[in-house]
């Protein structure tokens, strides 16, 4: 059959799609020419990573394009739409920190990332910066040299900024334009890459508390210049054009692909990005699609520099920003660069790579075999928790092929009570199954269940009565908390695993991981609820406060940590003194019952 459809593939170009026994899609790719590309995967010779995928394929489905730019497209527009495991996974789909200035109504800096930003003609990105924690301690040491707005909202009155000097008191005194304005333009010349305004600044900060003999604040400040130096020194490159660009490079050993961004803002290397993946198709192919899927979720630049060898036409069009190949010059030692850190990246992390397939991958296939299924692609795990007798949850974690979906997990308040594992574990599972059914939603092939016989067959009455044939296993854990037996659901045999195997520590894992969320859940639900408690007891604090300073701090431990001018940011000063002699008081009765 699969034989017969291979000769009937056009010459044309397109995307096409393996799909596994069960249908499902497990890889999208395209190609130039769909008869060759497809028929390549059962008549070459693939090894590795393409041979586990092709032993999968039971049949394949194609769609032709006119062009091969719109068979990109399709491809990308398929990968969202059928997330095929055997597809490029981007390291935690993460997006880089920006520096966000907002210049109306009141000047504001603050830390966000590229897709929460709403592009607006008033708001201005600089980045991306090599971390989250480099670029906050940017915007920390701007706010204190320069008097922005930093409070969220309109007070009524000035805030403890406005009487320290790092505000202008914008909710209530009448701000000079000249002065915002040169604020302004210090500001946005040090992002755009002027270092020396703000060394500038820093030292004129540094000599007046020197001359007010305040050398603690000095020598703070001192600290916050050495490290900015460091930061800074590490960027300098010698591109003066100031223009903002990409630039792209790879490198391919053992099956496996490294591809290497680096960043360049303002003729500075700002930071970069390195993933890693198994090769499935053709190489230029792959790193073309990589670079597609990247910039959907990142800052396109003005300019993108790249291999010859790849598509620039294509990559161009598609992107709608400038793509040169460099052949010679700055801009080719910078490719150098690029391609030679994405050599090492994949020279240093092979080895570990290939542990976490075998740890990973490999193990979710022989817990296949030992369970006699076909297939196993995801794995639902859950667990209860009613730690110290209150707030009743459970939690759900999913593995996808043997690694950690967390865009996946949920946790569920549970309204039973809090000691029927029973009925615990029916209630959350009819949720979370109900819901699926009528979002129409991927279902699991294996269900994990934290315990024995009971919670198994908690589990599996709600399956019969929602007409839902999913395996189930329960984990049980011995004397000493550790994972000790795996159940069989459906025999409710105990299943022998050695201790030292790859299995034995997937299953650890998941169940640990499990565990580790819902306990998590359960202490935040304790914590948000003894704050609660414990704000209902001061005057000034209604419920839309008490609202405010859960969110802001989480815990009663992190809230008596925060200083009275810090509260004062959410509550009235007064109050906030309340609050804080409260909790003092507090810790000393605890401290005192010990």
């Amino acid at each position: 059959m699969l034989k017969e459809k291979l000769k009937t593939i056009p010459h044309l170009p397109g995307s096409y799609q393996m799909r596994n026994i069960n249908n499902t899609v497990i890889y999208v790719g395209k190609a130039k020419d769909l008869y060759k590309r497809v028929n390549s995967y059962f008549k070459g010779n693939v090894t590795g990573k393409t041979a586990k995928m092709v032993s999968e394929v039971v049949d394949f489905t194609y769609i032709t394009t006119s062009t091969e730019q719109e068979a990109f497209i399709l491809e990308l527009n398929l990968i969202k739409e059928y997330d095929p495991k055997y597809n490029i996974l981007l390291k935690d789909d993460k997006t880089y920190p920006y520096i966000e200035y907002i210049s109306k109504p009141y000047p504001k800096l603050k830390v966000s990332r590229y897709l929460s930003v709403k592009r607006k003609d008033k708001k201005l990105l600089f980045g991306p910066y090599p971390n989250a924690y480099a670029a906050r301690k940017i915007v920390n040491l701007i706010n204190r040299l320069y008097p922005l707005k930093k409070c969220e909202g309109m007070p009524k009155d000035v805030c403890l900024y406005f009487h320290i000097g790092e505000c202008l008191g914008y909710c209530s005194k009448k701000v000079d334009k000249e002065a915002l304005d040169k604020m302004e333009k210090d500001i946005l010349e040090f992002l755009r890459g002027n270092d020396k305004i703000l060394i500038d600044k820093i030292m004129e900060k540094i000599n007046t508390f020197s001359n007010m003999l305040n050398f603690e604040a000095a020598l703070e400040l001192k600290k916050e210049l050495d490290y900015i130096k460091v930061v800074l020194d590490k960027q300098k490159v010698e591109l003066h054009d100031y223009i903002n660009r990409d630039v792209i490079s790879y490198y391919l050993d053992e099956g496996i692909v490294s591809v290497q961004i680096l960043f360049v803002r303002n003729g500075k290397i700002v930071g970069g990005n390195n993933d890693k993946f198994y090769l499935m198709s053709d190489i230029l192919d792959e790193v073309n699609s990589y670079i597609l899927k990247f910039y959907e979720r990142h800052e396109i630049p003005k300019e993108l520099l790249v291999e010859k060898d790849l598509n620039t036409e294509i990559i161009s069009n598609i992107l709608s920003t400038k793509v040169v190949v460099p052949e010679k010059g700055k801009k080719k030692n910078l490719l150098n660069m690029a391609k030679e850190n994405a050599k090492i990246a994949l020279e240093q992390e092979i080895t570990i790579i290939k542990n976490d397939e075998k740890r990973s991958v490999l193990a979710n296939d022989e817990l296949r075999k030992l369970l006699n299924m076909k297939v196993l692609n995801r794995i639902d795990s859950f667990d209860n928790s009613n730690l110290f007798g209150t707030y009743a949850v459970s939690g759900m974690v999913v593995f996808k092929n043997g690694k950690p979906a967390k865009k996946e997990y949920r946790k569920y308040k549970v309204s039973v009570d809090k000691n029927d594992d029973y009925n615990t574990m029916r209630e959350v599972v009819y949720r979370r199954y109900y819901r699926c059914m009528v979002e129409q939603s991927e279902m699991p092939d294996l269900i994990l269940v934290d315990g024995g016989v009971s919670q198994i067959n908690a589990c599996k009455s709600v399956l019969d009565e929602l007409h839902l044939n999913i395996k189930v296993c329960g984990l049980r854990k011995d004397d000493h908390h550790r994972t000790n037996e795996l159940v069989d659901g459906d025999t409710l045999n105990t299943i022998e695993i050695p201790r030292m195997s790859d299995v034995f520590h997937y299953l650890t894992r998941i169940q640990d991981e499990v565990h580790r969320y819902t306990i998590y859940y359960h202490k935040t639900l304790r914590d948000k609820g003894s704050i609660g408690s414990l704000l209902d007891n001061i005057d000034g604090i209604g419920s839309v406060r008490k609202k405010e300073l859960i969110k802001k701090y989480g815990s009663v431990k992190k809230m008596g940590e925060a200083s009275v001018e810090e509260l004062s940011l959410i509550i009235p000063e007064a109050v906030a003194i309340n609050l804080k002699k409260y909790l003092e008081s507090r810790d000393k009765s605890d401290t005192n019952k010990e």
